[in-house]
């Protein structure tokens, strides 16, 4: 019962954000590798087709501070792999 409690706790404290145009080389690791650099990632997943197995083009990636994402929103531009990224908050 305690974990289940410690898990609530830390989902009110977890931000996201949805990250359109990846590249369909971009799997969870490059994406979180990317947005490492602005705070703790909790999750970075990309969203595969089941059938094919290939990439959508987009993402989320969930944060444990509001700082990470006050970072990510100061920075003009995100490019990953030659892919300007579009961010926004989910």
């Amino acid at each position: 019962m305690a974990t289940a409690a410690a898990v609530a706790k830390v989902g009110k404290s977890v931000h996201r954000i949805f990250v359109g145009n990846l590249p369909w080389t971009v799997g969870h690791q490059e994406l979180r590798g990317y947005f490492r650099e602005f705070g703790r990632v909790v999750s970075a997943n990309v969203i595969f087709d089941k059938r094919t197995g290939c990439s959508k083009g987009y993402g989320f990636v969930s944060f444990n501070s509001l700082t990470a994402l006050e970072k990510i929103e100061n920075e003009q531009k995100h490019i990953l792999e030659g892919n300007y990224l579009n961010i926004q908050k989910s």
